[in-house]
């Protein structure tokens, strides 16, 4: 049987079914397998990643987007040519599904010429501007203001381009977050501030970190309109987080988006998560949407278990092919580190 990780020990009920056929009505066979394709493709190179970073490949911090990856693909959805998307140091699904060569991703990851920005950059510095993705940032909640600064240059030059900016729930406290979000909320930016929930703030709980657990309560005092919802299938997601892009598009209304999801890995690769009950993980799992794609697929639209395989194996050999590009690449010549400094560099 085709697994997209470990599967939970409880066998899907009657009403998880009725909830799986209500979620992916309307959509088509070829759509559902396209989202499922592209999930797919993010958790095997995350996958691949924590092997490569286990045998020492991999260098420094390396944060995995196991259980997030439904977000990256419909964020990729909803945007269009020209659109921007600023990110934490938990990039690599957004850079995969923003269309960067898997091979450019592994190369970076090890720190190889060959990589995103040359292989200076590394896990937490993706950076590919031809695909939409303006970063990868390690500072937390930093990367705020910039998006803002995005949102501003477009508003300022008339360009319709709207930015969508990515942080944990760990963020929300920080200082430059409030600073950005007032800022565009006073000058009516172009932007999307989406708040990825994955229910710990590093290795403590959301109940310890935060007094009140709406995180989009605080929207109304930046004049935000507010959204928040369960990440279950790539579908709803997209429609929601497109709405959000077409109304900061049109009206210059900026949106404040809590996704509330779960990551199955540690915070980074130094953590083993014992924080957590196993029966917590798999509560969690049974609504991983890459797990309920799976068996949408099979239930739903009847496709064989066959054919099934044969895009697992696929999609294995593609980033197995990746991860053998980046062992193979040159590391980046000593003077690389003085490049891209000075803009023209």
């Amino acid at each position: 049987m085709t697994q997209t990780d470990a599967a939970p020990d409880a066998a899907p009920d009657a009403a998880y079914e009725a909830k799986l056929r209500a979620d992916f009505a309307g959509q088509s066979r070829d759509d559902v397998l396209r989202d499922y394709r592209e999930m797919l493709r993010i958790r095997r190179f995350e996958e691949a990643a924590a092997r490569a970073y286990t045998r020492g490949k991999i260098s420094g911090f390396l944060h995995l987007y196991i259980g997030q990856e439904a977000i990256a693909v419909a964020t990729h959805q909803s945007m269009e040519p020209g659109d921007r998307v600023v990110s934490t140091y938990r990039t690599h699904g957004f850079a995969l599904a923003l269309g960067s060569s898997p091979n450019a991703c592994a190369a970076e990851l090890f720190g190889k010429a060959t990589g995103l920005v040359g292989g200076v950059g590394g896990s937490m510095h993706f950076f590919d501007r031809d695909k939409g993705l303006w970063g990868g940032y390690a500072i937390v909640g930093n990367h705020i203001p910039v998006a803002a600064g995005h949102a501003f240059a477009s508003k300022y030059t008339g360009d319709g381009h709207v930015t969508l900016c990515f942080m944990g729930d760990g963020a929300v406290g920080i200082g430059p977050v409030h600073e950005g979000m007032t800022l565009a909320g006073i000058m009516k930016l172009p932007i999307v501030f989406l708040v990825e929930n994955n229910q710990y703030s590093m290795g403590t709980p959301l109940k310890r970190t935060l007094p009140v657990e709406d995180i989009t309560s605080r929207a109304a005092g930046y004049g935000f309109h507010a959204d928040r919802f369960h990440v279950t299938s790539v579908q709803e997601t997209r429609a929601r987080i497109a709405a959000a892009v077409d109304r900061a598009r049109k009206d210059h209304q900026p949106t404040l988006i809590e996704l509330i999801t779960y990551r199955f890995r540690g915070h980074s690769m130094s953590d083993p998560a014992k924080y957590r009950q196993k029966e917590e993980v798999d509560r969690w799992r049974m609504n991983d949407p890459l797990e309920r794609t799976l068996r949408a697929l099979q239930v739903i639209f009847n496709v064989a278990e066959a054919e099934l395989e044969v895009i697992d194996e696929q999609v294995v050999r593609e980033m197995d092919a990746a991860y053998e590009f980046a062992e193979r690449s040159p590391a980046p010549a000593p003077e690389a580190r003085f490049a891209n400094i000075m803009v023209g560099d």
